[in-house]
């Protein structure tokens, strides 16, 4: 079954922006002829990302649905899946949010999206949703915008208050790799982070690799038989699930984090500004079975908890875990997202910038360099 069914007859040219459905979900491509992103118009999620001369059309993003269909399970994970956002919530709810309404992860992924507005001016093409969250009363709208002849989706987001007082307001970006893009050794991640902290866990459980509550560096974290580990790859007999804490690098204004598929030399990532989103979670699902996922996950707060947990916690390393969201008052964000073939040999990134209109992604240790046209400003 081929997941990609296009609604328009094959005959016809393929616009900028193209109604398609995917996994029998109403969805939209934006297509350059050098990439093709699809997003679903019911939570936004960005369903696949492909590159168009790619034969064997592998998506980074996690794709529960063909995962239950080759397993011959059932399909978990609703609406959360590839990369959607967390708005207005990262994390459970409390008995009180739950008999109100509120679910978990907030409630963008969940809602219709409307397309406001898409088109081309000139080599850029665009398209807008606006989605409105009832229980937070709150709207949050997102533009995408692809460039002619670059490999590069930027992601530009606003969220709305509307009430007014000022609140405690959780976003995370949910950014979730999965198979087969994601598998043992092959697939490495890196981020420019410093200081991590294993998920804490007030009781230990059998599916867990990770020491519970340790400080680490990435990408050796605490194993619980008392060794240290590297979490840049998955390991080689997968039967685990953990979760890290990281702060991206305070020295930086632009931080990174990305996924190299190093034997089909494919290297997917983000560019985030990191006053935006500080923090790193990663979720590393790693089940026997081989339907891995990884959740790149940069937001508002190192876990994925309830908003009371984050007012609670206060800071982590003298960093906020929450961001204030001022009384009638609007927070736009802004990242981008790449996908690009990588030269042989190119086996870990050491550091992603922008200079000269150019994505500029360096593995220093083996001197090779990937340079990307980005020609839209991020700050």
């Amino acid at each position: 079954m081929n997941p990609l069914r296009f609604a328009l007859a094959a005959a016809l040219p393929l616009l900028a922006q193209t109604p398609v459905t995917w996994e029998d979900r109403p969805a939209i491509s934006l297509d350059n002829g050098k990439i093709e992103l699809v997003t679903l118009t019911k939570g936004g999620a960005f369903a696949s990302l492909l590159l168009k001369d790619d034969a064997e059309k592998l998506s980074p993003m996690w794709n529960p649905i063909r995962a239950a269909r080759e397993t011959g399970g059932p399909a978990r994970f609703g609406d959360s899946l590839g990369h959607f956002v967390c708005v207005d919530g990262f994390g459970p709810t409390s008995k009180d949010e739950q008999a109100a309404g509120f679910q978990g992860h907030g409630e963008a992924h969940r809602q219709q999206w409307e397309i406001v507005s898409q088109g081309k001016n000139g080599r850029v093409a665009s398209v807008q949703f606006r989605a409105s969250l009832p229980v937070v009363e709150e709207n949050f709208t997102r533009k995408l915008e692809l460039v002619d002849g670059e490999q590069v989706v930027y992601v530009e987001s606003e969220i709305e208050s509307l009430v007014g007082f000022d609140r405690p307001m959780n976003w995370a970006e949910h950014g979730t790799i999965g198979s087969p893009f994601l598998t043992p050794v092959h697939t490495v991640v890196d981020a420019s982070v410093g200081r991590c902290l294993t998920r804490p866990h007030e009781r230990p459980v059998d599916n867990h690799r990770l020491a519970s509550a340790k400080e680490f560096v990435y990408p050796m974290a605490a194993a619980i038989d008392g060794n240290q580990v590297s979490i840049r790859t998955v390991p080689e007999q997968p039967n685990s699930m953990d979760h890290t804490g990281c702060l991206f690098d305070p020295d930086r204004e632009l931080v990174y984090v990305t996924a190299l598929r190093k034997d089909k030399r494919v290297l997917f990532g983000y560019l985030i500004r990191r006053a935006d989103y500080p923090w790193l979670q990663e979720w590393m699902n790693y089940p026997k079975n081989l339907n891995l996922a990884r959740g790149l996950e940069f937001g508002t707060q190192p876990f994925d908890v309830s908003r009371r947990a984050t007012v609670e916690m206060g800071k982590l390393f003298g960093v906020p875990a929450f961001r204030w969201l001022p009384a009638k008052g609007k927070v736009r964000t802004r990242f981008l997202m790449f996908y690009t073939r990588v030269p042989e040999g190119f086996a870990q990134v050491d550091d992603v910038r922008l200079g000269g209109r150019q994505l500029i992604i360096e593995d220093r240790k083996n001197q090779l360099k990937v340079e990307l046209a980005a020609s839209l400003p991020l700050q």
